[in-house]
């Protein structure tokens, strides 16, 4: 018993005492945390305001005031973290309690990398042109073409977003158009290996973009470069422990804004107000809309796996991604893999390193032909709403011959099947040895292959084929692509101020494409194998089976550029390249691009350097050439025969044999005619810009102007068959011209301990003019382009011209002058020699029901004025909100479906038109969807593209999950327009813009997305 009180006595004891020790170290920790206050200034002793003050590992912090004191509450031995944009974080210990800090600049933008051609440089030493963007600027949504994630992010780069899920972006221009036959695009360069597809990365594995846009900058890449270049940097390992990363989303879409058709009971009573008799009232009331749309959904799943030691490291990473467009039928679905791993031997002076990357990307699709109204796409809004779906025996409802170029939507998209499946790989190797100290020898090494599988089935109770009891078709392409590069760096700093770089190499390449056949058969016992045995087909065409024509293309390169910097103030840049290629004449397979620019940083000089807003001032001059080869095969200056069709049918000819016999055999002809003197198109580029930063790089911009000359522009041409075998030749004739200024500024408006503010706004204008499209042997004066195949119109009706003068997408129309006394439209009447109005003995304008070719007339352009990006970040601790806006004004829209579904004869006929025909059309008006300035409209336009909200969880589940961030994104959000179509974001691309088509343009789409981020 005494044991037992003792014990009891003794635990009491020191339960008190350690109680008492508890609150005595509590005590002395308060007393401890006394106020530490101090000041924050730069090297100049200048205060900063608003600088951030952290007690490292707590949620304690403050902010400084004007005259950059701080205030907080901290204990001895603990860590101060003090922070402010523009300068270098500094961890600070208290000691005593007074604490002040100097923060020294911080170069970041200076001394950030920019991958250039065959090598990099600092910022600060860049001459030329060139954007970077990095992954976490890159755009966010359900996209399938990485070419999306750059719209509205770089000056003078118009990107026209896509909501087909198979269409990836409408068109990608930098710095207006500078050629005739369509091959506009940028050339692609990811990770070194220029002409890479760029559908084989996959935009999770992206780690920043950097586009050269002037010559001084794409030269390097010579006669592929006039379109500009985009180089790609994938993400890669780096040493440590291994790092996982997942990210994944769920997406949601609807068509964002919809034609508006009339009703079934709409177009009765029109019928009935007008003495209309309808031929096909069923008594249905169908919304053809809503049931071939539905609500679209796509998900997205990437997985990587990073890391490594100091010699080797490595990356690897799958993607899947499907989609569902908001067209029933229409989706895909895309399969990813990446590997890369990079060692260093040799005692670290050889660097070899492999990459693989492949993908499989299957789409399916629904009918979208120009031709005989074959279109899900125009029937979905022209069938008429008096009609059922399907009959009482369960088959589609048809018109039958009643009404030609009719097709129910809803059997095209069940009954006329197609399937696409497109696979790529391609396998690198690249090499790295120092030579010497600054001396690296490199050299790159590329096989791709891609093969294209097409395969379609009308079914027996398809409206289009029905009649041929089942009929199918595939066809087979494969293409190839080798690449080998060596080339040579020589860097070198000699003292302190003279920074030396050398760069020469050689490329050789060769391209396999075409290489393929196909089939066609029809008449099947049934549906059931649909296009999966087209052996079983009973019935063949004359010419069941076609070959493609395989073209082998080859290109050798010689090139160098040097590069000189005094300081980083004085900055000298030279390149040429010589290229070689096997597609142009005998008399031109070489030509060299040259390139010069030289830079002075202002802001270096002793008169600037006192002035302390100033942060960096640079001024750039750069002149260069570059060339355009895409788009020419190895037969465009070549003489060969072929095989011509009629009527879809190959042309043949009967041979008897001395036998008597008859055999039939294909007739050739001339196919094209011989140009030894075609050669490459040859762009000219001035560049001018002034890159500046303020306030420790808080503000800064670029400011840029252009002049941008193309000549030798090839197009086909037509020519005397008295002196050459066909009518048409492939000629250097045209010429045209882009001028352009560009404005980017980056600025940081806010930013406490909580709160960051971050906006970067970028404006573009371009002013296109095709300069001559003919010379003294070839002369084509204008040249039409686009007939939208209006109803009524025998003879059709173009909407375009290519004009010399005139901007490409220069619309020439017939003139709208009203209605005359009955309410039919007129048009106005021009002068065959002058284009001048024709005046009547009244002194009127002279009108016309029968506009001719001479009576059109400039109406407008496609060409924007002026194109926008607004980015906003904001951040408010673990929270992020983005919202990023896009703008094009002054471009002008043929709003193609409004004249189209405006055709008033229609509804005789069993179709269906607008709903604003009931108030706008007069029924005895035939001619109101004649192509004409009233469906001319202006298509400015301010979006908001993007809105994205965000919150991260940092160090989850006991430190195991670095991060994961949660967030919700919607896309298309809002468009202010005065547009009276669906979406005025179409088509700006190619040598017809401006065209809002009826029969292939997929609806614009409003996404709301949910997704993940997770980093273990």
């Amino acid at each position: 018993m005494y044991k037992e009180e003792t014990s009891f006595l003794h635990t009491r004891h020191t339960s008190r005492m350690s109680l008492i020790l508890a609150c005595l170290l509590i005590g002395i920790q308060a007393w401890a945390q006394t106020a530490v206050t101090g000041k924050v200034t730069d090297p100049q002793d200048e205060p900063l305001i608003g600088a951030t003050v952290i007690v490292k590992g707590t949620q304690t912090g403050v902010s400084t005031d004007f005259d950059g004191n701080y205030s907080i509450k901290a204990a001895q031995g603990q860590t101060l973290v003090v922070s402010y944009v523009g300068y270098k974080t500094k961890e600070v210990p208290v000691k005593g309690s007074t604490v002040n800090v100097v923060l020294n600049d911080d170069q970041t933008i200076l001394d950030e990398v920019v991958v250039v051609g065959y090598g990099s440089m600092q910022r600060k030493d860049v001459t030329g042109s060139i954007t970077t963007v990095n992954a976490k600027d890159l755009n966010v949504g359900a996209y399938t073409d990485p070419g999306q994630l750059l719209q509205g992010k770089v000056p003078g780069l118009v990107v026209v977003q896509n909501s087909d899920p198979n269409g990836g972006v409408n068109s990608l221009t930098l710095r207006g158009a500078s050629t005739l036959n369509g091959g506009s695009s940028p050339l692609y360069v990811v990770d070194g290996i220029p002409g890479v597809d760029l559908n084989l990365v996959s935009p999770g594995d992206i780690e920043s973009i950097d586009v050269l846009r002037d010559a001084s900058a794409t030269a390097i890449y010579g006669s592929k470069a006039a379109n500009g270049v985009i180089i790609v940097t994938t993400k890669r390992g780096n040493e440590g422990p291994a790092k996982v990363t997942y990210s994944a989303y769920a997406a949601w879409e609807r068509i964002a804004n919809d034609h508006k058709m009339m009703s079934a009971d709409q177009l009765r009573k029109y019928a009935a107000d007008n003495g209309v008799e309808l031929p096909n009232d069923m008594g249905a009331n169908t919304n053809w809309q809503k049931e071939v749309q539905r609500t679209g959904f796509a998900h997205n799943h990437n997985l990587s796996i990073s890391g490594g030691n100091k010699s080797t490291s490595y990356m690897a990473s799958l993607n899947y991604i499907a989609r569902d467009g908001i067209i029933k039928g229409v989706g895909n679905n895309l399969f990813t893999g990446r590997a890369y791993v990079e060692t260093k031997t040799l005692k670290d002076r050889l660097t070899l390193a492999v990459g693989i990357n492949g993908n499989v990307r299957n789409e399916w699709g629904v009918l979208r032909n120009k031709d005989n109204a074959e279109s899900v796409y125009q029937q979905m809004y022209s069938y008429s709403p008096l009609v059922p779906v399907k009959n009482e025996d369960g088959s589609w409802y048809s018109s039958g011959s009643n009404i030609s170029q009719n097709y129910n939507p809803l059997s095209m998209i069940y009954e006329d099947r197609s399937r696409a499946t497109l696979k790529r790989y391609q396998v690198t190797g690249k090499a790295s040895l120092k030579i010497i100290e600054g001396l690296l020898l490199n050299a790159n090494f590329s096989y791709e292959a891609k093969s294209w599988h097409y395969r379609d089935y009308y079914s027996s109770k398809s409206q289009i084929k029905g009649k041929r009891n089942g009929e199918t078709s595939q066809n087979m392409t494969e293409d190839y692509g080798k690449l080998m590069e060596i080339y040579g760096n020589y860097d070198k700093t000699f003292g302190k101020s003279h920074k030396l770089g050398l760069m020469a190499g050689y490329s050789w390449e060769e391209h396999e494409n075409g290489d393929g056949f196909g089939a066609r058969g029809y008449n099947f016992y049934d549906d059931y194998l649909g296009w999966n045995d087209i052996g079983m087909a009973n019935s063949w065409d004359p010419d069941p089976v076609w070959g493609n024509l395989k073209s082998t293309t080859r290109m050798i390169s010689f090139y160098g550029r040097a590069n000189y910097s005094y300081d980083s103030k004085y900055l000298l840049q030279a390149a040429v390249r010589r290229d070689g290629a096997s597609v142009f004449g005998t008399n031109n397979k070489w030509a060299t691009f040259p390139s010069a620019s030289v830079a002075w940083r202002i802001s270096q000089e002793d008169f600037l350097r006192g002035w302390e807003p100033l942060t960096d001032l640079k001024l750039r001059v750069g002149w260069g050439q570059s060339g355009n080869s895409t788009g020419f095969d190895i037969y465009t200056s070549r003489f060969f025969y072929e095989n011509k069709e009629t009527n879809g049918m190959r042309n043949r000819f009967t041979y008897v044999d001395a036998q008597g016999n008859e055999h039939s055999y294909k007739l050739i002809s001339a196919g094209r005619n011989v140009n030894k003197d075609l050669k490459w198109e040859t762009t000219t580029m001035l560049n001018i810009g002034i890159d500046f930063a303020l306030f420790n790089g808080r503000l800064n911009g670029t400011i840029e102007y252009y002049n941008k000359d193309t000549k030798d522009m090839i197009w086909d041409y037509y020519v005397s068959t008295l002196k050459y075998p066909v009518n048409k030749m492939t000629a250097n004739v045209g010429k045209m011209l882009n001028r352009g200024v560009e404005l980017t500024i980056n600025a940081v408006p806010v930013q406490t301990r909580d709160w960051n503010w971050t906006t970067s706004i970028n404006l573009s204008h371009n002013k296109n003019k095709v300069v001559s499209v003919t010379n003294t042997e070839f002369n084509e004066c204008d040249l039409n382009q686009y007939d939208p195949n209006m109803p009524g119109l025998s003879q059709g009706c173009t909407t375009q011209r290519i004009v010399e003068g005139k901007p490409i997408g220069s619309f020439y129309l017939w003139e709208w002058a009203g209605y005359d006394d009955k309410g039919v439209s007129t048009f106005y009447e021009r002068d065959v020699e002058t284009g001048d109005y024709i005046i009547d003995e009244n002194g009127n304008r002279k009108t016309t029901q029968q506009p001719g070719e001479k009576d059109r007339i400039y109406a407008g352009n496609a060409q924007p004025k002026l194109t926008m990006g607004w980015d906003n970040k904001i951040t408010w601790k673990n929270w992020d909100l983005n919202l990023f806006f896009t703008g094009v004004f002054g471009q002008k829209i043929f709003n193609e479906p409004r004249a189209f579904y405006s055709y008033v004869g229609a509804i005789s006929q069993g179709r269906n038109c607008l709903e604003s025909v009931i108030k706008e059309q007069n029924y005895n008006d035939g001619l109101a969807h004649y192509p004409s300035t009233r469906y001319l409209e202006n298509g400015s336009y301010f979006k908001l593209s993007t809105a994205t909200l965000g919150y991260t969880f940092r160090n989850c589940f006991n430190g195991w999950l670095s991060d994961l961030r949660l967030y919700v994104s919607a896309n298309n959000v809002f468009t202010i327009t005065k547009y009276k179509g669906r979406d005025p974001e179409i088509n700006l691309g190619g040598i017809a813009p401006g065209h809002d088509t009826r029969w292939d343009h997929y609806p614009r789409c409003r996404q709301i997305l949910v997704g993940v981020n997770v980093n273990f």
